[in-house]
């Protein structure tokens, strides 16, 4: 179980970058992109053919975060200049993705296994610092000597990296043009009166959340060993989901704070999706049902706990006013207000 979970905080660090990305259109833009699924294999893709084409890993994985870029202003070109449907002009870019991965890639699958990539040289790196020795002692010293993962590297590195990206994402969004991009998915038409470009900010704001998630694809392709043409297939799903549960969980009142909660909301769903798994009679094909659930609980149950609140304040307030008027000795109203509290 210890490595199963630890298993789950290294994929929740590498899917936070996608999770941001999502929350960057889904939130921010107020558009709902399912492009996030095909641009997801293409960052993979161009990632994975660089690397076995004997590019360096750094290299690949930037050109990977260029193509999902690209992919993303695409989207948007299709909806601000061709007018076409968010939903549909998103779905119409994933359906090409498809075909346009598949050419990338020239099959369906291409093994990394066997080739140098980012995560193979900052385990490198990792090792050569020697910290997995130091920690193993202290895991030893407290008694749970049995939690042995190969490497810490992994985990240290990623979640320096979501939190780089976090960071770089909060100070862009309190700029001018973040600003801009923020006021864009409030309130369009309002952001219009000012002569402001909706469509240019649309196109960036979809570019940098496609980016986002082409950078996520291109290192889960290197963690895993391989891209696939269909390892794309519910990451908009596992993206709102990460949104949905970290904003319920964590909060989010503030952007710096909206952030956070979106990489603890992807390493949560990674979490209760691994001990979900534990369950004897669910399978690693219940992944996709699992992952519905968790969506549709992370949906409702914050909302039957507000109006349960909501419900306890009325009953608090109107207790108060019915003290008050039997004080007061105004019986019918004491009487319309007891009225009230028996429907609540």
């Amino acid at each position: 179980m210890p490595t199963a979970i630890f298993g789950s905080l290294e994929a929740g660090a590498l899917f936070a970058l996608m999770a941001l990305g999502v929350y960057l259109s889904f939130r921010i833009l107020d558009f709902p992109d399912l492009t996030v699924d095909g641009s997801f294999v293409t960052g993979g893709a161009v990632a994975a053919i660089m690397i076995v084409n004997g590019y360096n890993p750094f290299l690949a994985t930037g050109a990977a975060i260029i193509a999902g870029f690209l992919a993303g202003c695409i989207t948007g070109v299709l909806h601000t200049k061709g007018k076409i449907n968010p939903l549909l002009s998103g779905i119409l870019m994933m359906i090409a993705l498809y075909s346009i991965n598949l050419r990338i890639m020239g099959k369906s699958n291409v093994p990394l296994l066997a080739e140098e990539t980012v995560v193979t040289k900052l385990t490198d790196f990792w090792k050569q610092l020697g910290f997995d020795d130091g920690i193993q002692g202290v895991l030893s010293a407290v008694g749970i000597s049995g939690f042995v993962p190969k490497t810490w590297g992994i985990l240290f590195f990623m979640i320096i990296l979501a939190f780089i990206v976090k960071v770089l994402m909060d100070w862009f969004l309190k700029t001018d043009m973040g600003l801009a991009l923020r006021s864009t998915g409030d309130n369009e038409t309002m952001v219009r009166s000012f002569s402001v470009d909706t469509d240019f900010y649309k196109i960036l704001g979809l570019g940098l959340s496609n980016a986002l998630v082409a950078l996520s694809g291109a290192l889960i392709a290197q963690y895993n060993g391989f891209s696939d043409v269909g390892m794309g297939i519910g990451m908009i799903v596992i993206g709102l989901a990460s949104v949905i549960i970290g904003e319920a969980v964590f909060g989010a009142k503030n952007i710096v704070r909206a952030t956070a909660a979106v990489i603890g909301g992807a390493i949560l769903y990674r979490i209760i999706v691994t001990m979900a798994l534990r369950v004897e009679f669910l399978e690693t094909g219940d992944m996709k049902l699992i992952t519905a659930l968790i969506v549709v609980g992370a949906l409702i149950l914050p909302k039957m706990m507000d109006r349960q609140k909501e419900r306890q304040r009325k009953r608090k307030r109107l207790k108060t006013m019915l003290e008050k008027n039997k004080q007061s000795g105004t019986g019918e109203r004491g009487q319309s207000l007891a009225a009230v509290e028996s429907d609540l």
